[in-house]
């Protein structure tokens, strides 16, 4: 097995192994980890093992030719969390649920040169639920990857794979880009209307989670939905509730947030919050920073 090199983590930044080295280390598994996977002595001693394939799973480098067409059968298999060619990059998921799209899936596909635009040989697609997060529909993701390329390793033994007609080459012209996500991204803009709000709340779940600013600080807003009804302006603008609810103003609508963190404190729900210091009637978020682009290649 190959994984990235043990990597600070968590609060105290241990180095800690990777998932997949865990399991390796555990198990008491071949276990290779490089700094640069294209290194001749990694080449060397995947060389010697001489795999009969490779499977890729969210690896992290660049993967040189003589790795990717190292195996036996001449080739690595990737399981991407998109229905391909839409949403290639490192973060298909969150770029699933900004872009407003109703079904997504995973792609098995042979990795090559370019980033995620090799042949795909099967695909699971899903339903997107209404209010699904981000870090729940990567779970689901998870469990159908796994099934597919256990499916997928299966055919590979039987030699159906080595067949031309099992792959299907992607439509370069219907390619789509889903960069890392970065922390602009998370930055809510209340003069977007509620749905597209609602969404990128739901796309930074649970992290980094979507945020705007109150009283010179961050504000995390980690689930919220989006109510219709004109809203009174100026975007940004809270309005107070007798149930201890509240409403953001936007560009379109209302955001209605149902759980917030503030810096320095834990997540709550929104009555929670509301019992404590709270948003005051006419508060206006996003205030106090100055308006910033957003990225334009969000899907």
């Amino acid at each position: 097995m190959v994984s990235q090199p043990d990597r600070p983590r968590g609060r105290g930044r241990k180095r800690t192994p990777s998932p997949v080295a865990r399991v390796a280390l555990e198990r008491g598994l071949p276990l290779l980890r490089p700094e640069r996977v294209g290194a001749p002595a990694v080449i060397e001693a995947l060389e010697e093992r001489a795999p009969d394939l490779g499977i890729v799973v969210a690896f992290g480098q660049f993967l040189p030719k003589p790795i990717r067409q190292g195996p036996r059968l001449g080739y690595l298999l990737n399981a991407h969390a998109s229905l391909l060619p839409r949403h290639r990059g490192a973060a298909p998921i969150a770029h699933a649920i900004l872009a407003g799209d109703r079904r997504t899936g995973v792609s098995a596909m042979r990795v090559e040169r370019e980033m995620d635009a090799g042949d795909v040989c099967g695909v699971r697609e899903v339903e997107i639920g209404v209010r699904e997060t981000a870090g729940e529909l990567s779970a689901r993701l998870a469990g159908l990857a796994a099934e597919l390329m256990a499916e997928v390793v299966d055919r590979a033994s039987t030699g159906e794979l080595d067949r031309a007609d099992v792959w299907t080459a992607q439509d370069r012209s219907k390619a789509t880009l889903a960069p890392r996500v970065q922390r602009e991204d998370a930055r809510l803009d209340f003069r977007e209307p509620a749905e597209a709000l609602a969404r990128r709340v739901r796309a930074m779940a649970p992290r980094p989670g979507a945020f705007t600013s109150w009283q010179g600080q961050p504000l995390r807003i980690l689930a919220a939905h989006a109510a219709p009804g004109p809203a009174a302006p100026p975007p940004g603008g809270v309005q107070r509730a007798d149930d201890g609810t509240i409403r953001i103003a936007t560009g379109e609508g209302w955001l209605v947030p149902t759980r917030i963190q503030r810096a320095g404190g834990r997540a709550v729900d929104v009555a929670d919050f509301q019992r404590g210091q709270g948003l005051e009637e006419g508060t206006q978020l996003g205030a106090e920073e100055p308006a910033t682009g957003r990225s334009r290649d969000l899907g």
